[in-house]
């Protein structure tokens, strides 16, 4: 799995856990939805901090609670 695949699916898991669609992450976030949806589908290649960031304030969890996840623990070595 690569970094931007692994991010998104992170993404897709706290929405699924909050309740919350890709529409609404985008507003409490203070992003346009369409980079979220963006995210999502695979349009974004790579997602920069500021928007990881900013998607974090939204979901009201640190960047840390964000990467703390096995999805990433394969990216630790690289």
């Amino acid at each position: 799995m690569k970094l931007t695949e692994a991010i998104t699916n992170r993404i897709f898991q706290l929405c699924d856990e909050k309740g919350i669609t890709p529409n609404k992450l985008g507003i409490i976030s203070g992003k346009d939805p369409s980079t979220i949806t963006s995210i999502f589908y695979g349009k974004s290649r790579n997602p920069g901090v500021d928007t990881i960031k900013a998607i974090c304030d939204g979901l009201e969890i640190t960047i840390f609670d964000f990467f703390n996840d096995d999805k990433f623990k394969q990216f630790l070595d690289d």
